[in-house]
């Protein structure tokens, strides 16, 4: 574990022998090589590059075999009851209402408001046991796993920044190979296909087109198509609503020596459009303003990029939990529109979070 070790559907990584943060330093990318990237929703765009990378064939619940699988230890988890959230039901409620102000006032037309839910863990717990737990009890598209211990010394001599995450995000932000991205926003969620409503189907179209126009910063004209439109998809314990697009990329090679190409596609489609709202930077202004600190992982973009392939694959950091400061963090949020009852949304937070949370409070 000294050197790190990242895990996603299809991909073990171990040894880490490189860092940049991508918001700031795209040009790394040119320096070849595999990195697993945790793009925060309001901070660095972290990736490190690992010596060594194995490819397997991903089973349903993405566990690699036990051979490639890290060593993991076991699994003690915070108390259920120990659990708090940065806001409370009131608050998250006067929240939806400073929502509809914001609305009513045409600055913005829906904004995704969410909370964070911490809980004490005074040491970093093994993240490939937690993950196994999600695996079994929370199967997920784009499961990821990542435990980097800080300080790891680069060719360089200078000390990279260390990550602790587990996700079970069923949310494609994008994905890239041939010369095409595509993306999957998830907007709509509910216990079972009969509880979505006509608010739900509105809102994914409308994130649809925001996401479809972020797409347009950085593909060919007339090449941003919708393949699938408010899609209803099963996963443990609710459904979501998904919509789908993709569209061919202007830059003819993404590798290129200043790292434009990657840096333009990562600053076109972050933050996800599903996590943030519309317009996305009227959006953002009223998110700062609302939640009460930052989401860090949550909501960002969690998976990897392949330098050399011109290959990625990045999931929105939903049904995420982070270790920081002696605390597991896990975020859970909604969509909120003109249409939000405030009741139904903070339910629809609950819906997200209990089964994830029950399941890492194991002790």
């Amino acid at each position: 574990m000294a050197s790190g070790w990242a895990r996603f559907a299809g991909v073990q990584a171990n040894d880490v022998c490189d860092y940049a943060d991508l918001r700031h330093e795209p040009q790394a990318l040119a320096r070849g090589g595999w990195w697993a990237v945790v793009a925060e929703f309001d901070g660095p765009w972290h990736a490190w590059r690992f010596a060594r990378v194995q490819r397997h064939t991903p089973s349903r619940s993405s566990t690699p075999s036990a051979r490639s699988r890290p060593e993991t230890g076991q699994w003690r988890g915070p108390d259920s009851t120990a659990w708090r959230s940065t806001l409370s039901r009131g608050e998250y409620h006067r929240a939806i209402r400073e929502v509809h102000r914001a609305i009513r006032e045409g600055q913005i037309y829906q904004a995704n408001i969410c909370r964070v839910l911490s809980a004490p863990l005074p040491e970093p717990p093994p993240a490939g046991a937690l993950a196994r737990i999600l695996a079994a009890g929370n199967p997920a598209p784009y499961a990821a796993a990542l435990e980097i211990p800080e300080g790891i010394r680069m060719a360089s001599g200078s000390p990279a920044p260390g990550a602790w995450v587990v996700s079970a995000s069923p949310e494609l932000g994008l994905s890239v190979g041939t010369g095409q991205v595509r993306t999957g926003p998830i907007k709509g969620t509910a216990a079972t296909a009969a509880g979505l409503t006509e608010k739900d189907r509105a809102e994914n179209v409308m994130i649809l087109d925001l996401v479809r126009n972020d797409l347009q910063r950085v593909c060919r004209p007339g090449t941003v198509v919708v393949e699938d439109l408010l899609a209803v998809e099963e996963h443990p314990g609710l459904v979501h609503l998904v919509s789908r697009a993709r569209g061919r990329l202007q830059a003819a090679a993404l590798g290129d020596r200043d790292g434009r190409g990657w840096s333009d596609l990562l600053a076109a489609m972050h933050p996800p459009g599903s996590v943030s709202g519309t317009p996305k930077l009227a959006a953002l202004e009223v998110i700062a303003a609302l939640e009460r600190g930052p989401r860090g992982p949550y909501c960002g973009q969690i998976g990897w990029i392949d330098a050399d392939a011109e290959q990625a694959s990045l999931a929105v950091g939903i049904r995420t939990f982070w270790w920081s400061g002696g605390q597991l963090h896990f975020g859970t949020g909604a969509g909120i529109t003109i249409d939000s009852d405030p009741a139904a949304e903070w339910a629809e937070t609950e819906l997200k979070a209990d089964r994830l949370v029950a399941l890492a409070s194991r002790r």
